[in-house]
């Protein structure tokens, strides 16, 4: 369980929403906070990689490799 304040105006475009398309404003409120930590993982997990590579405990691969890896043509 999660409980928000927010702000007049988000709230009263939250409803809104919620209102004009039969769903919960907590269905919303979900979906935002899922897809701001899917963003947030990959910043986190690319940041990780980036800190392995400059440590010298990773390699990269240059993309044409990578894509003749996976089929991928330019």
């Amino acid at each position: 369980m999660l409980t928000l304040e927010l702000s007049p105006e988000v709230n009263e475009r939250l409803e809104t929403l919620a209102k004009r398309t039969g769903r919960s404003k907590s269905f919303f409120a979900e979906e935002a906070i899922l897809r701001q930590i899917e963003d947030l993982e990959d910043v986190y997990l690319a940041e990780q990689e980036l800190a392995e590579v400059r440590a010298g405990r990773s390699r990269t691969r240059p993309l044409a490799d990578v894509m003749k890896t996976y089929g991928v043509e330019d």
